[in-house]
């Protein structure tokens, strides 16, 4: 019995729990995000999600969650490029009290729920066109591409702000930036 028939013997299961799965994620970003805006932000604590999601990339030595490169591109280019923007245009540090702090941001909750529905809908779509392995190796590929783009640019502003003491915030974004 291969993966995809076991998956197929198991989908009444599993697909309620692919289902809540990113329910609770969103849950657990939205929690991360505003404890976030409550302590400083550090080089540590930029650099550290992108290489823990990293180790991701080790589903990719099983040869069925593997993709066509061209997909994969895709998948890091549309993270990067597209679903990275409302994050970027809603990040904003700012120092206080001699520490860089994240500035919540009161669009950033409704960014939260945009990006999850893109997802809802990008995956219904793309999961009845691939399997659901490969469906979810293309979802790893775009958030990581996500969070890599988010984290460049927000390592970019702390450095900025870290050697440049006179500046007072840097927004990252435009108009969605908290001002």
């Amino acid at each position: 019995m291969n993966i995809h028939d076991l998956y197929l013997q198991y989908a009444g299961v599993l697909t309620p729990i692919l289902r809540i799965g990113p329910i609770v994620g969103g849950l657990v970003l939205l929690l991360w995000r505003w404890h976030e805006t409550r302590v400083p932000v550090s080089i540590k604590s930029i650099v550290i999600p992108p290489l823990g999601m990293s180790t991701g990339f080790g589903m990719f030595f099983a040869p069925v969650m593997r993709v066509p490169w061209s997909w994969a591109i895709a998948s890091l280019a549309l993270g990067a490029f597209v679903l990275s923007w409302p994050l970027l245009k809603s990040s904003r540090l700012e120092p206080r009290d001699g520490v860089i702090y994240m500035k919540r941001s009161r669009a950033f909750l409704w960014i939260l729920f945009g990006l999850f529905s893109v997802r809802i809908l990008l995956h219904d779509y793309i999961g009845h066109l691939i399997t659901p392995l490969q469906t979810a190796a293309v979802f790893y590929l775009m958030a990581f591409g996500m969070i890599v783009r988010w984290r460049a640019t927000l390592y970019v502003g702390y450095r900025r702000l870290t050697t440049d003491p006179t500046r007072q915030a840097l927004p990252l974004g435009g108009p969605y930036a908290p001002r």
